[in-house]
């Protein structure tokens, strides 16, 4: 049997039979439908191009999801599919970024374009609508000048700007910061494209100067701030807390994203509440890594025993905003996957034990991670055609199954299934 295809009388749009997850909807009240557990349903509905509502449905065996369109907050295209050409590559993150390193000898302006463009038709294929790239950043006197990866990733975000909004940072040394000319031009470069200030934040020294530094820059420029931070398991690790306290004495209103704070693992107790209400304070949000950091964190000579993430679980139950991105596609610092933000939710379900109902997740890839980058929401009761995906699934369980096909809302028209 066919199953109910969305018809278009002039500019109305209907789709029988949808579910929406309440997590997905700003009003409920406003955008109706039927409460089915964590989602409404109802025959969605879209009067001469406006905002979608739910209608009484006719209901089939087989519903179909509606979703706002993913972001993707943290990946790397300048590293991305160059895992092939390196020797067996293996080990924790310092061996990680000795490899990736050595892989620069290969980066030309040919070889940038080929395997970005790649990583970015993987997200426009997984239905994302914008993403942040990182950007590694030269040292020294070289951090002067652009690197040819950020001007290869410029155009391609002007290539590709139909299609997704490709958010840059450029992934820098704190001490590069105290430079006033590598100031100078991160600043005119990151305002060119309205992307954030991204830094690498481990065990430098004198690291409450670097991350002040870091603040200063962003505050008088009216810039947002990516900080990858305490990207390991040894003890001490204290960024995430040094970037806390940092936006709650100088009052920085920006978006804040914190990646990785894997080491918030070694906390517990009221050690570990101490931190996450400081972090909660802050108004930071924090984006979880699961691939690489499973991969890379809690090596031993045998089979890891700890798992590299952070404390997803606990940070969600004090409202700290926690997202869900890809990080490193097939290159030395994790040899698999490709980008695809449902993949990497699934991946973080199974990783940090995040239980049913799992209609409450779809924000940490969506809505909550659209903000972390300092864009605009998307719901689904205020958003576009252009802005929605039908998934051909009955619940979030069956859609997080990446083998289960999305399509735009805009073209589900055109497809007939059997």
């Amino acid at each position: 049997m066919n199953k109910p295809l969305l018809t278009q009388p002039s500019r109305d749009v209907r789709i029988a039979d949808v579910k929406v997850p309440r997590s997905l909807v700003r009003s409920a009240t406003g955008f109706g439908g039927i409460v089915e557990g964590a989602y409404l349903r109802g025959d969605l509905i879209c009067k001469n191009g406006g905002s979608p509502r739910l209608l009484p449905a006719s209901l089939s065996p087989a519903p179909k999801l509606v979703l706002p369109r993913f972001t993707e907050a943290h990946v790397h295209l300048d590293k991305c599919h160059s895992v092939d050409r390196m020797p067996a590559v293996g080990g924790n993150l310092r061996a990680a970024i000795d490899a990736q390193s050595q892989d620069k000898a290969f980066w030309s302006e040919e070889d940038l374009r080929a395997r970005a463009t790649r990583g970015l038709q993987e997200l426009i294929s997984a239905g994302c609508k914008a993403a942040r790239s990182h950007v590694d950043w030269s040292h020294g006197e070289g951090a002067r000048t652009p690197p040819l990866a950020w001007h290869i990733l410029k155009e391609l975000a002007q290539d590709f700007r139909d299609h997704i909004t490709l958010n840059l940072a450029p992934l820098t040394s704190l001490e590069d910061l105290a430079d006033p000319q590598t100031a100078k031009t991160l600043v005119r470069e990151i305002s060119c494209v309205g992307g954030a200030l991204g830094s690498f934040v481990l065990d430098q020294p004198n690291l409450p100067k670097g991350i002040q530094t870091a603040f200063e820059i962003a505050m008088h420029h009216g810039i947002a701030l990516d900080f990858h931070v305490d990207e390991g398991l040894a003890d001490g690790l204290d960024g995430l807390e040094l970037i806390a306290r940092t936006a709650i004495e100088t009052g920085f209103d920006g978006p804040i994203l914190c990646g990785h704070a894997c080491s918030m693992m070694n906390l517990s107790g009221d050690a570990m509440k101490r931190r996450i209400n400081l972090v909660a304070q802050s108004g930071l949000s924090v984006v979880t890594l699961p691939s690489t950091n499973l991969y890379l964190q809690g090596r031993t000579e045998g089979t890891p025993d700890r798992r590299g993430l952070t404390r997803v679980r606990e940070l969600r139950a004090s409202s700290v905003p926690v997202i869900v991105g890809t990080d490193n596609v097939r290159d030395a610092f994790c040899p698999l996957g490709r980008h695809n933000p449902r993949a990497s939710l699934a991946l973080a379900v199974l990783a940090a034990h995040l239980d049913p109902p799992l209609a409450d997740l779809w924000p940490m890839i969506t809505t909550d991670a659209a903000q972390a980058l300092g864009m605009a929401q998307t719901f689904v009761d205020e958003a576009s055609i252009d802005d929605l995906l039908v998934c051909d699934a009955p619940s979030t369980t069956s859609a997080l199954d990446d083998s289960t096909q999305l399509y735009p809302l805009k073209t589900y028209a055109d497809r007939t299934v059997a």
